[in-house]
């Protein structure tokens, strides 16, 4: 089969194409309405009303209110401001429960903080690519101040028991911070449901721009600003707000509130048709993870006998990740499946396929015929090679 004109995109996990009503709305911000939000004039005040509008959007999509969003440049800018803020707020609470399977802007955060002195105390996963509520209350305890938890794992997609291990985290006083980053669009998220205190928000997941960020903060949370400046954002955030990127990601959370009912079923059965059709096509083809306890869109899998970035580099029709995007310059298997116990030899042949909302059911057929017969061309080549 020869590869399609357009190459079909399923890396929806590591980015997705800014919508086109949400550039739409952002243009005027681009141009004629580019006053400061500070400003008390006719430029200003719109600007102004535009980032308190896009508050409001945000804010629904989580089930929060307004005064609860702060914008930040970003999802890791908004982690390393609820991490670094939270594990420093008391004295006599300075330990951090986290786990091996976060994405490292949570990653580097807690070791930045280890090395600073604070108790690090790492939830391990299961092969299923899980971790254990149970075994967190071993971890937490008197000297907790923050527990961070990823929502869904950014290459795996797996959903963790966020709620279950907040409530062990409130019983001891402690904070709760969830990364949502690749959940929100594509589950439920409501920040009651969660348990969180603090949740981070990577707008370009969603559809809008890069560079831009969303962190909650629950009302009575005095989380201390990572930055210092001017009073912007009720003194949490400094400097002058990027108002049209806040237009977009505001535009993107009321698209995705509105078509978060038809695109989670949707994106279920899509996915579910590839993993049938590989699982056909490619003999002892492994599913990563958890059956069911996932996100509706990702689909990490293990072709044998192939390195992932050999097959996908054999598959320029398929444009898709063997790891994740932070760090997928390395020929090492992913930190995150040796976590799991993956084997490294298996976990080299890892490929994460992420459907977005404009992936069809054609670019599923399609994508599963290219990368099946990619991995025939080379099998047979890398068992020779194993051979002699």
């Amino acid at each position: 089969m020869a590869p399609p004109l357009q190459p079909i995109y399923l890396d929806n996990n590591a980015t997705t194409p800014i919508d086109p009503q949400v550039l739409e709305a952002m243009l005027p911000y681009l141009r004629e309405r580019f006053g400061n939000p500070s400003s008390a004039h006719a430029l200003g005040e719109p600007a102004h009303d535009a980032v308190e509008r896009a508050r409001v959007e945000v804010a629904a999509l989580i089930g929060a209110a307004a005064d609860e969003i702060v914008f930040t440049s970003g999802g890791t800018e908004a982690s390393n401001m609820a991490i670094r803020g939270a594990a420093t707020m008391n004295p006599a609470r300075r330990a951090v429960v986290t786990t091996n399977i976060e994405h490292p802007a949570t990653d580097a955060c807690c070791a930045l903080l280890e090395r600073a002195g604070h108790p690090i105390r790492r939830l391990a996963a299961k092969v299923d690519g899980r971790v254990d509520a149970a075994d967190a209350s071993a971890l937490i305890g008197t000297d907790t101040a923050l527990v961070t938890i990823i929502h869904a794992q950014n290459e795996i997609g797996m959903l963790q028991p966020v709620a279950d291990i907040a409530r062990q985290a409130h019983a001891a006083g402690a904070l709760v911070h969830v990364d949502v980053a690749q959940s929100l669009g594509k589950i439920p998220v409501d920040v009651d449901a969660l348990g969180g205190d603090l949740l981070s928000i990577a707008a370009h997941k969603l559809y809008a721009p890069k560079g831009i960020g969303v962190l909650y903060i629950r009302d009575g949370v005095e989380l201390p600003p990572l930055l210092v400046g001017a009073g912007q954002e009720h003194g949490r955030r400094p400097g002058t707000e990027n108002v049209p990127y806040i237009v977009g990601v505001g535009e993107a959370c009321r698209l995705a509130r509105a078509a978060l009912a038809e695109a989670e079923p949707r994106m279920r059965a899509l996915n579910a048709r590839l993993l049938d059709k590989l699982t056909q096509t490619v003999p002892g083809l492994a599913l990563v993870g958890h059956p069911t306890e996932r996100l509706p869109n990702t689909l990490n899998v293990l072709f044998p006998g192939v390195s992932g970035r050999q097959l996908l580099a054999c598959c320029p029709g398929v444009l898709a990740s063997n790891g994740s995007a932070c760090h997928a310059d390395s020929e090492e298997p992913s930190a995150i499946l040796l976590a799991l116990g993956i084997p490294r030899d298996a976990a080299l042949g890892t490929v994460r396929l992420s459907l977005g909302r404009h992936t069809t059911a054609e670019d599923i057929d399609s994508t599963a015929t290219l990368l099946a017969a990619a991995w025939r061309g080379l099998y047979p080549a890398n068992l020779e090679r194993a051979a002699s």
